[in-house]
C-alpha cells in the first residue's frame, strides 16, 4: 500500500474540515444539488470524453496510486551484474537457467533473445518498442485523471451560475436566497477540492509511477544489451549506476 497517497488525502480532507468546523458548521458545505451539479456533470463529461475500455481500467488504474512500487534499482543492478557474471564465465546460453529465478516478464522476455541469439539491434527494438506503449497505458490512465480535474471546476462555475440565476429569480423570496447562495459558492468549493485534492494529485503520483517503472526498464535495456555484448560486470555496473543518479 502507497502510504504517501493515503496520507495525503487524510490529511488535507482533515485540514479542511477542520478549518470548516474552526469558522462554522460542516452543515453550511452540504448541499445535494451541488453535489449533483459537480459529480454527476463530471462523470457524464468523462464519459463523453473516453471510450468504455478506456472507462472500464478507471478502477484499476486508481488501485495504483494506492499500490506501492516494487521497483528496487539498486536490486536490480545487483541482479543484472550476477546474469553478467555467469555469461561471462559459462557463456550466453547458461542464462537460459537463470530464467526460474526471474520474475520481471520484460527481463525475462530480453534474457530468452540473448539465449536464442538474436541480434542486438533487434533487441533493443523490441524491448523499446514495447516500454513505449508501457508509457502509453499509463498515459491513458494520467489523462482519464487529468479530464476530470479540468471538468470538475468547469461545473463548479456551471453551479455558481446556476445558483446565481436562481438567486437573482428569487430574490423577492427570502427563504429561498439562502439555498440558492449555498448552491452558487458551495459547487465550486466542491469543484476546487474535487481538482485539487482529489484528481490532479492522483494523476501525479500514476506519472511519478508511470516514469519510476520506464526507468527500470531503461535499466533492464542497458544491462542486457551490455551482457550481449560481453562488456566487463564493473563496466556494466557503472554504467547502471548511473541511472541511480539521475
Amino acid at each position: 500500500m502507497e502510504f504517501t497517497t493515503i496520507f495525503g488525502l487524510g490529511l488535507g480532507a482533515i485540514l479542511i474540515i477542520i478549518s470548516i468546523m474552526i469558522a462554522g458548521q460542516l452543515s453550511y458545505f452540504w448541499d445535494i444539488a451541488s453535489v449533483m451539479i459537480t459529480i454527476g456533470g463530471t462523470i457524464a463529461s468523462t464519459i463523453i470524453s473516453f471510450r468504455g475500455k478506456n472507462l472500464k481500467n478507471l478502477m484499476p488504474v486508481l488501485k495504483k496510486a494506492f499500490k506501492k512500487s516494487n521497483a528496487d534499482l539498486n536490486t536490480d543492478i545487483e541482479m543484472i551484474i550476477d546474469l553478467a557474471n555467469v555469461a561471462r564465465r559459462e557463456g550466453l546460453l547458461a542464462l537460459e537457467e537463470q530464467l526460474a529465478n526471474i520474475n520481471d516478464p520484460f527481463l525475462k522476455k530480453g534474457i530468452s533473445m540473448i539465449v536464442d541469439g538474436t541480434d542486438i539491434e533487434l533487441i533493443k527494438s523490441i524491448l523499446q518498442t514495447e516500454v513505449y506503449f508501457i508509457q502509453a497505458r499509463h498515459m491513458e490512465g494520467q489523462d482519464l485523471f487529468n479530464t476530470m480535474a479540468n471538468f470538475a471546476p468547469a461545473y463548479g462555475l456551471i453551479g455558481t451560475l446556476i445558483g446565481l440565476i436562481l438567486m437573482l429569480q428569487t430574490l423577492d423570496d427570502l427563504s429561498s436566497l439562502g439555498k440558492n447562495m449555498a448552491v452558487a459558492l458551495v459547487t465550486t468549493f466542491y469543484g476546487s477540492v474535487l481538482a485539487n485534492l482529489i484528481f490532479i494529485p492522483i494523476s501525479k503520483k500514476l506519472k511519478a509511477q508511470s516514469d519510476a517503472e520506464v526507468l527500470q526498464k531503461e535499466l533492464y535495456i542497458e544491462g542486457l544489451l551490455s551482457i550481449q555484448e560481453g562488456e566487463n560486470p564493473r563496466i556494466i555496473r557503472d554504467k547502471l549506476n548511473s541511472f541511480i543518479a539521475r
